[in-house]
């Protein structure tokens, strides 16, 4: 069960590649934001281009991995530019007079001469920068031309959000809501993770990458037809549908769990029917529309809008999909229903905090929202396990004592417990090193040895 949002993802891949190398064997895996990521490659024996040095986690792009929406970083840049052109004339009178108190000084020191000069030269730069014809007329013309460029990228925005959406879903909110919306766009590693899937799928063959819809179809089609096989697995994505408020499971199974995962005795018959989704049946097109809505983060992004099919219960329906940071529970509850009886669960976050463990807050807008995710989730972490523990023959969980990276650090952040810079590819590292330490030495190893001590 791999859980966590945004650079979770890459504690998630260590964690594989771990118990890839131990030969651990895994009927099943099951993933919520990030962690679908991890799902669906480790269901079709992917999961190398994960954790592999140009892996999805590794590589230098997984750094600008939810980035500012273009038009705001368009708008952000043009806006600091104009800012910046009609700052330039004060900062010029600011240099001159900082000029002229250095000839004063070499006034006092006996370096007349020097001083007088420094400060005739600057006097005559400063009346030609300042002459009707310079720096008075293109200072404003600059700052125009910036402003203008700001609001065409807005316009352009706000524009391109209107058409995207009324294909699908009629959008209420007004010009500004359609701007600023979601200010953080998930799409360069939902990219990066179609290329990979698509890579994985195709083999050698140099063929041209199809559409989503096609991509997950073959994505079902490959890993249904190989269940059982070694390296291919079992499969249970959740996400949360905003519209109707319920979360939506999307599964794919062996026959012999089907039945039974997918049908509830009695009147339940129904509900389960509008929110269990068979990948390997009639929802087999929604397979990449459960790792768009995945990644979606509430509030951070725009939610994923997912268009069901008439003959479905929601009748061709579009409803707006995304994550939901504490639905850890209820994808346990799946899990146990689709016949688990032994969990492994996998989360970047540390344990909850004790006494003198406090840290600055966070200035900037992306680590404070980290912070506010990674401290829901945590919550709901250990609200999962008091919950769950002992329901299962075995439950095991592995997770960092310490991880400074909040959920949209993806470029590193500095940690000033350690004094020093973490990364996202170290993250995968330390991934595969809890994952030997807390799991695979002292659970499989142990295991072993008392199976041998038994046979002996």
């Amino acid at each position: 069960m791999l859980a966590g949002s945004g650079t979770a993802g890459a504690y998630q891949a260590g964690v594989l590649q771990a118990l890839h190398e131990a030969g651990i064997k895994i009927d099943l895996v099951a993933g919520r934001g990030a962690g679908v990521i991890g799902a669906l490659f480790s269901a079709m024996d992917g999961g190398a281009r994960l954790w592999d040095d140009n892996g999805v986690w590794r590589r230098p792009a997984a750094g600008r991995f939810y980035r500012w929406r273009r038009p705001l970083r368009i708008a952000g840049w043009a806006m600091a530019g104009a800012g910046a052109m009609l700052a330039l004339p004060i900062a010029l009178l600011l240099v001159a007079a900082a000029i002229a108190l250095a000839g004063m000084l070499l006034t006092f020191i006996g370096l007349e001469s020097a001083g007088t000069a420094a400060n005739t030269a600057y006097s005559r730069w400063i009346e030609t920068l300042f002459a009707p014809t310079a720096v008075p007329t293109y200072v404003p013309r600059l700052a125009v031309l910036a402003t203008l460029v700001a609001s065409v990228a807005a316009a352009a925005g706000v524009v391109a959000s209107t058409f995207s959406n009324r294909a699908k879903r009629r959008t209420g909110h007004g010009l500004a809501g359609r701007l600023i919306g979601g200010p953080l766009s998930a799409t360069p590693l939902l990219e990066s993770c179609c290329a990979e899937l698509w890579n994985l799928i195709r083999g050698a063959a140099p063929l041209a990458s199809p559409p989503a819809v096609e991509l997950g179809r073959r994505y079902v089609e490959l890993v249904s037809e190989n269940l059982g096989q070694p390296g291919f697995r079992e499969l249970l994505l959740a996400v949360h549908d905003m519209d109707t408020r319920r979360d939506l499971i999307f599964a794919l199974l062996a026959q012999n769990h089907r039945s039974r995962f997918f049908t509830r005795p009695g009147g339940e018959s129904a509900a389960r029917t509008a929110e269990a989704f068979d990948l390997g049946g009639a929802a087999r097109d929604h397979a990449l529309d459960a790792l768009s809505a995945a990644l979606a983060i509430p509030l951070a992004t725009e939610p994923h809008l997912v268009t069901f099919a008439p003959e479905g219960p929601w009748r061709g329906e579009t409803h707006r999909v995304c994550d939901r940071p504490g639905s850890l529970a209820r994808v346990l509850e799946e899990v146990a229903g689709a016949g688990a009886e032994q969990v492994i669960l996998v989360t970047a976050l540390a344990p909850q905090g004790r006494p003198h463990e406090l840290s600055a807050e966070r200035g900037d807008l992306r680590g404070h929202a980290g912070e506010s995710l990674a401290a829901f989730e945590t919550a709901g972490v250990r609200d999962a396990l008091e919950h769950w523990n002992g329901r299962f023959s075995g439950l095991f969980v592995v997770r960092p004592a310490h991880n400074p990276l909040g959920p949209l650090d993806f470029d590193g952040v500095y940690d000033e417990r350690s004094d020093r810079v973490h990364t996202l590819a170290e993250l995968v590292d330390r991934g595969y090193e809890d994952a030997y330490r807390q799991f695979i030495e002292p659970v499989v190893a142990a295991s072993g040895d008392l199976l041998e001590a038994v046979q002996r």
